[in-house]
């Protein structure tokens, strides 16, 4: 007959060994949960001045943040500063320097920021300044995961309790009282594993709230506000207005709220833009640029209007807690703001076909840009379409295309990455040449469209008319 002290340090053992072995397998899906992404990169088109650019702040946390500016074929050689100033709290700023060379492209600087929350980030290039706001990550907690550490961690300590509790009494039922609160721990921490990889996972910071220091790191912050909380906010009210700059015409947006009408300072970045610009000039010249913040709700864009009439301008937009709007304006633009020749429109070889475009039956615009297959990403897509019709015969275009009832912005995506990879960026040349979108016309008429795609830092543009007939009864 074994002696009961070793009948007690098998017994705990075994337990330990079962306990063990089950809090390994239940800590799998926990640890695979932490693997996943938790944030991403913000990538923001800027058209500062007469340079096209796409500023990458690559996923910040407190510490040295790198960010890369890409610029476009035709952008000129010069110095940016970039800044990052933090908004509602103390801190340093930090400085520093990009040399943008003749070749099209990324360059790099790295920047420091000392806690997490809103930061600013301006980029200058001596004569005007664009104001980027960009969030610096916490790590967020959801209450499964403390759940799941918690529990893990409280049973690892039993475990040495109940392994000590064994070999000091002299009684084997002191032993059950260990145990038992291991168990208990291990299945709230197995149980909070669980959720935590099958859970919603909490919003991205500032989706709904204005973001501050204080709540970043909260997963859900909406949970302390009143239930009766409505997180929409009324449309936006756009202002248009034109003045003769150095170089060309520099457009002035002024975003303010329809309901207060203050300046709107809480827009998100949706497709990698504040603000999507696109203008139609008299002679359906297209224009499609991403304006600078200078200010709150203030926004500029300098364009090469080289003649004067109306132009037909829209601006697509998200605000945080209200979705997606297009805002459109009229802009007549007189001979004392026009700067120079007109802007030389840009050639591409690239055609655009359509399979029979019925008015409520989807089609099929296809755009062949001709060469290898080394399209580049821009704006988060392999390509752009705007339609703009129906447009009423003997009318200006700039004109007609100011009240007509359909301005559409459709997309043709580029394959999903893996799970937990980031998508790929404009560095990346490697799909097309060919683009297919696909949209449906709602009414019948004439409508122009333009297809748009990047090959060598240079984005193309191919112009076409469609005539949409009326579409069979339903």
């Amino acid at each position: 007959m074994q002696p009961p002290l070793t009948v007690r340090l098998r017994g705990a053992c075994l337990v330990v060994g079962v306990l063990c072995a089950t809090l390994l397998v239940m800590a799998a899906p926990d640890a695979r949960a932490d693997g996943a992404v938790s944030g991403g990169d913000l990538t923001v088109a800027q058209s500062l001045g007469a340079r096209e650019l796409t500023v990458i702040v690559r996923r910040s946390e407190p510490g040295p943040v790198r960010v890369d500016v890409v610029t476009h074929a035709g952008t000129a050689p010069g110095t940016l500063t970039l800044t990052a100033t933090p908004v509602d709290q103390g801190g340093e700023n930090s400085s520093g320097t990009v040399e943008l060379g003749a070749a099209p492209g990324p360059h790099s600087a790295t920047l420091r920021v000392d806690h997490a929350g809103p930061w600013e980030l301006s980029v200058s290039d001596g004569e005007r300044t664009a104001r980027i706001p960009f969030l610096v990550a916490a790590r967020v907690v959801t209450p499964w995961e403390r759940a799941a550490y918690g529990g893990f961690s409280v049973a690892g300590v039993l475990l040495l309790v109940a392994l000590g509790t064994a070999v000091i009494s002299k009684r084997g039922w002191p032993t059950l009282i260990p145990v038992g609160a291991l168990i208990v721990a291990l299945s709230v921490g197995a149980t909070g594993a669980v959720l935590s990889g099958r859970a919603p996972q909490p919003r991205p910071a500032g989706s709904l709230l204005d973001p501050t220091s204080g709540n970043i790191g909260n997963p859900y912050p909406e949970r302390d506000l009143p239930m009766t909380t409505n997180y929409s906010r009324p449309p936006v009210n756009l202002t248009v207005g034109a003045v003769r700059g150095g170089q060309g015409t520099e457009v002035r947006l002024s975003l303010t709220d329809s309901a207060t009408g203050r300046p709107v300072d809480d827009l998100l970045v949706t497709d990698d833009a504040l603000v999507h610009l696109m203008v139609v000039g008299p002679d359906g010249r297209f224009w499609h640029r991403h304006p600078i913040r200078v200010a709150p709700g203030e926004y500029r864009v300098e364009l090469g209007l080289g003649e004067s009439g109306d132009y037909a301008v829209a601006a697509e937009i998200a605000r945080r807690g209200g979705g997606v709007q297009l805002l459109r304006s009229a802009l007549r633009v007189g001979a004392e703001s026009v700067a120079g020749g007109p802007e030389p429109a840009p050639a591409s070889p690239a055609t655009l076909t359509t399979t029979a475009a019925l008015a409520g039956e989807p089609t099929t615009l296809t755009a062949a840009f001709g060469g290898s297959a080394d399209l580049q990403p821009w704006l988060g897509m392999l390509g752009h379409l705007i339609a703009v019709g129906p447009l009423p015969d003997g009318v200006p275009t700039g004109t007609a295309a100011a009240t007509v009832p359909v301005w559409a912005h459709a997309h043709a995506m580029l394959p999903l990455p893996a799970l937990g990879a980031q998508p790929p960026d404009e560095t990346v040349a490697a799909y097309g040449p060919t683009v297919a979108f696909t949209f449906t016309f709602p009414q019948p008429g004439r409508y122009l469209v333009w297809a748009q795609a990047e090959r060598g830092y240079s984005v193309m543009t191919v112009p076409a008319t469609v005539d949409v007939r009326a579409g069979g009864p339903r």
